[in-house]
């Protein structure tokens, strides 16, 4: 297989069998369709004899659909295997002359011995062939079987019963003497085996001993898989917790995001500034780097490049992987820089506390485990308007819409889409998106 084929380490899809059908229909070469496809025709010949469809036909009228020995139509032996001694019964019409005759001699079809191996594209396949093993090609049909193959390869251990028995001789004793998997392994080499392959196994019951023979199995619980964190650590030179601190920024603005329950992918990317205690909410379709900068661009159209730096000039988020490009988020559409962005340090939510408060009243209205499929920017603005209508006692009182009133304008304010909500009409309830649906 040539490797300087573009895209020919690819595997071969669906849309890529139904091309090869089509093309043996019309009597297409190994050659063309691995050109079309950028393959090399050696794979299009493996594709082709590793999954074509074995069909057999009934052989016309012919009285023995069982006989594939090309003398069958004029053969005259009868009592070929002399069996009964009166038979006068051509053998032809046997089920067992194939096996009893010493003239046998297979019928075979040249175009399956060679390329293309198949009876797609050939004019006399069905109604004038008189071979009775058939094979064709269904991309339908391939695709199944290579998915299926693909499976089975992934799936079992890599090692004999009987290699399986030796080791378990071996390990289970151990195990049950309270030795660790670590140090089965290591005091035993000759088990060829990893820590980790020798833990799946006692999870997959392969061994007399049990997962929970292990000295502290029953302490921990499964851990979740969080993959979420930022893996390039140079983002965080000069963009650390302590950078903030040095900076003493006489307001700031809390970044973080909620996340919708396992059934959709939506998340809510939010805001919250301090000094106002405004909370700002927005959807996005995918958590990603992509999305929270599409957001970013979209208030800077909407605000004004000045307006912008004067609501989020300084950023405090947490180490999520959706905030892992810093550069593309501070740089503006113009080029200009529009914010400055710092991290808190792992595990430390408290130090944005703000914005962590205020996913609490968010949950009020949308508890843990509601899917965010179905909200629309609209729904999350009305829920924003009701927590920015609610009194805070730091404000003296007043509602965080009428502290970022004084401070930015009502322009600014109508630009985010915030509106006030009269005090008797706040509802922080999921009745909130039930009366307003």
């Amino acid at each position: 297989m040539n490797r300087y084929i573009p895209g020919n380490q690819k595997h071969l899809t669906l849309d890529d069998r139904k091309y090869i059908e089509k093309s043996l229909n019309q009597g297409l070469s190994f050659k063309e369709i691995a050109r079309y496809l950028c393959k090399d025709p050696t794979t299009i010949s493996k594709e082709v004899r590793a999954h074509r469809l074995s069909d057999w036909y009934h052989k016309g009228t012919f009285y023995n659909a069982h006989n594939f020995c090309i003398h069958r139509y004029h053969c005259r032996k009868t009592n070929v295997c002399r069996k009964i001694i009166l038979c006068d019964v051509k053998c032809a019409s046997c089920p067992t002359c194939n096996q009893t005759c010493t003239d046998f001699v297979r019928e075979r079809c040249v175009r399956l011995d060679k390329a293309p191996y198949v009876c797609n594209g050939c004019p006399k396949a069905i109604n004038h062939c008189t071979i009775a093993h058939k094979y064709r090609y269904d991309a339908r049909f391939a695709d199944r079987k290579y998915r299926e193959f693909l499976t089975d390869s992934r799936s079992g251990i890599s090692m004999t019963k009987h290699e399986l028995r030796q080791k378990d001789m071996v390990i289970s004793p151990l195990i049950s003497q309270g030795q660790s998997p670590y140090q089965i392994i290591t005091n035993h080499p000759e088990l060829d085996m990893s820590v980790r392959t020798l833990y799946t196994y006692l999870d997959e019951g392969l061994f007399t001993a049990r997962n929970i023979d292990l000295k502290r199995k029953v302490k921990f619980k499964p851990r979740k898989c969080h993959n979420t964190q930022i893996k390039d650590r140079t983002v965080f030179l000069g963009r650390m917790y302590t950078d903030f601190q040095a900076l003493s920024p006489d307001h700031w603005t809390e970044m973080d995001t909620v996340h919708s329950s396992n059934e959709s992918k939506k998340v809510l990317l939010t805001f919250f500034l301090k000094r106002e205690k405004l909370f700002l909410v927005f959807l996005m379709d995918r958590c990603t780097k992509g999305a929270v900068r599409a957001v970013f661009d979209r208030l800077e159209k909407k605000l004004g490049t000045y307006d912008f730096l004067c609501l989020f000039h300084t950023l405090l988020t947490d180490r999520g992987s959706e905030f892992g490009d810093p550069d593309a988020l501070e740089t503006g559409i113009n080029g200009i820089e529009r914010t400055n962005i710092y991290y808190c340090d792992p595990m430390r939510s408290g130090q944005k506390g703000g914005v962590e408060n205020a996913h609490t009243m968010l949950r009020m209205v949308l508890p843990k485990g509601t899917s965010f499929e179905f909200l629309t920017q609209w729904d999350v603005n009305l829920i924003v308007n009701h927590i920015n209508s609610t009194p805070r006692e730091s404000l003296s009182g007043k509602t965080p819409y009428a502290a970022a009133l004084e401070v930015y304008g009502e322009d600014v304010l109508r630009a985010l889409q915030l509106r006030p909500v009269a005090p008797d009409e706040v509802n922080l309830t999921p009745k909130l998106m039930k009366y307003n649906r």
